[in-house]
């Protein structure tokens, strides 16, 4: 199996190979997915119903556009949707069927640039992002770092520890070492100033001598403990007396067992012992630990590499909106949102509005996945979609069934090359982020998908009649049902006011949700399970969100 070839091996993308024929609907709902993202499903024709029913899609079938042409069956007869309107439930950018009935083109051509296009049908969000996580078999071969430039990769291989841990037993206080039963006589270092006070044994020093029975000698943690010694006794638990003949005698209020406050070798780990298994995030902890058994490198798989793109005109990177223009919020979030997914991303490049311009940057870029930002409709700037024929590229998923972001799409630019295009609207790009790019780069980087989490709701939320919603939530605790996820307001696909006091995004499944429904969360990766954000009455009436707001009255 080829980087180029999918679907052949376990866990890999379920479609056809690259440069192949297009794979037809097999049963398989990830063949399925695939054939109509690419415009290659066969046509279906409903039960009982003549040739005017027939469903035509074309090639390489752009999602987030609006047919040419619409049946009125396919539109319900409704008002058009209105776009900052979550609920309504008709959106022809939703839209996915063609042409249709004798009148529409049998075979139409692909288009050659922005416009309107037929619209595959929508991806359910589920299977999108199992596409997304599917996409490739598996991460890149690992390789070799240094411990400082390991931090955020995935192991390759078990950490096993190389020594002992600790490697010899140590002191676990400051006091003293003792040998048998108290009173003890407190000895002088062999290599302490008779003018100076004793300083005992330290940290990173070997005893010169062994302790004799019935004496002891101060030692500071950390240190090694000398042959001959039974115990430590703790500094604030001993008392030094001076005797007639010059010397010293440590008493204690009780006797000191065998063992106390002596860290013995091997307590931590033996040598060959697996400290972690292959698969582990590389976290500061784990490096620590590495450190400490032994290891000056770590075999880990490499951080994927992504590289945004910042489409648009009407974007500014400093200073108030003016003129008609507005300020990029996409460009300033997403690549540090990445990093914290583990990804290297360089600073986000801002790209005019024209194909060539688009067409050139990717063509050029080695990046595993590049992640575009707006222009994945069919608007007379919107270009994603013309360069991706352009490119030869292949579409895996043209639209999503989910509210904000259904325009968001995953294609492969070449073998293990990937694109997600985002919508331009700043929740909506979060959505997509979360749902293509997330499972995406989750596999690149070999790490393992967070267990599924769900917590109730603390209010109702209204849902799309047909497709999943993505909600802001912040957790709360609540006295009478524990920690429960507060939908919040301003969650509107061009809105980033909920976000930035959010948790998580809840998953809304169509038809909405009723209070107390215990729903699948989509954790941010700051996210510490408590929202210092929230305040008393978050979800009160007229609070962040308004539980009447979405429900008819209905709290």
């Amino acid at each position: 199996m080829t980087d180029g070839e999918f679907g052949g091996e376990p866990g890999g993308v379920v479609g056809r190979p690259w440069g192949g024929p297009p794979a037809e609907g097999r049963g398989d709902p990830f063949d399925d997915a695939l054939a109509l993202a690419n415009g290659t499903a066969p046509t279906r024709v409903r039960p009982g119903a003549g040739p005017e029913s027939t469903t035509v899609t074309t090639p390489y079938a752009a999602g987030g556009a609006t047919a040419a042409t619409s049946s009125a069956t396919d539109s319900g007869g409704d008002a058009p949707y209105t776009p900052d309107d979550p609920f309504s439930p008709d959106d022809p950018a939703a839209a996915r069927s063609g042409p249709s009935g004798p009148s529409g083109p049998a075979d139409p051509a692909p288009p050659t640039g922005p416009g309107p296009r037929s619209i595959p049908a929508a991806v359910p969000w589920h299977t999108a992002r199992e596409l997304a996580e599917r996409a490739v078999p598996g991460p890149p071969a690992p390789g070799t770092s240094a411990l400082g430039e390991a931090l955020g990769r995935t192991l390759a291989a078990p950490l096993t520890a190389l020594t002992d841990l600790p490697s010899f037993d140590t002191s676990a206080m400051d006091g003293w070492v003792v040998s048998g039963p108290g009173p003890w006589r407190l000895d002088r270092p062999a290599d302490a100033s008779e003018a100076g006070p004793a300083s005992g044994i330290l940290a990173g020093h070997a005893p010169a001598e062994a302790l004799l029975d019935g004496h002891a000698i101060p030692i500071a943690t950390g240190a090694r403990i000398p042959s001959g010694a039974t115990a430590v006794l703790r500094s604030e638990h001993g008392e030094v007396r001076e005797l007639s003949d010059g010397g010293r005698r440590l008493y204690a209020p009780r006797p000191a067992p065998p063992g106390q406050d002596i860290r013995p070798r091997g307590q931590e780990c033996r040598r060959g012992d697996q400290l972690l298994p292959a698969g582990a995030l590389v976290t500061p902890a784990v490096l620590g630990l590495a450190a400490a058994a032994g290891y000056d490198e770590l075999t880990a798989y490499r951080r994927p590499r992504a590289e945004v793109f910042v489409l648009g005109d009407e974007l500014l990177d400093h200073g108030l909106p003016r003129e008609g223009r507005i300020r990029d919020a996409l460009g300033p979030m997403l690549a540090p949102w990445l990093h914290a997914l583990g990804v290297e991303a360089a600073p986000p490049r801002h790209l005019a509005d024209e194909a060539d311009t688009l067409y050139a940057a990717l063509a050029e870029s080695t990046a595993d996945v590049v992640i575009t930002t707006g222009g994945t409709a069919s608007g007379p700037v919107d270009h994603v979609h013309p360069t991706l024929r352009r490119l030869g590229a292949e579409v895996l998923v043209d639209g999503v069934a989910v509210r904000p972001g259904h325009p968001m799409l995953l294609a492969r630019l070449a073998p293990r090359r990937h694109l997600v295009g985002l919508p331009g609207n700043p929740l909506a790009a979060v959505s997509g982020l979360l749902t293509l790019a997330e499972p995406l780069l989750r596999t690149l980087a070999a790490r393992r998908p967070a267990a599924p989490y769900r917590t109730p709701l603390a209010a109702a939320v209204a849902g799309h009649p047909h497709d999943t919603r993505l909600v802001p939530v912040a957790y709360r605790d609540d006295e009478r049902h524990g920690l429960m996820a507060v939908p919040l307001r301003f969650h509107g696909p061009a809105m980033l006011r909920g976000i930035a006091s959010a948790d998580a995004l809840a998953v809304i499944p169509p038809g909405g949700a009723e209070r107390g429904t215990e729903l699948e969360l989509l954790e941010f990766p700051w996210s510490s399970s408590w929202s210092a954000g929230w305040m008393p009455g978050w979800a009160a009436p007229g609070g962040p969100y308004d539980p009447t707001e979405a429900t008819g009255g209905r709290a």
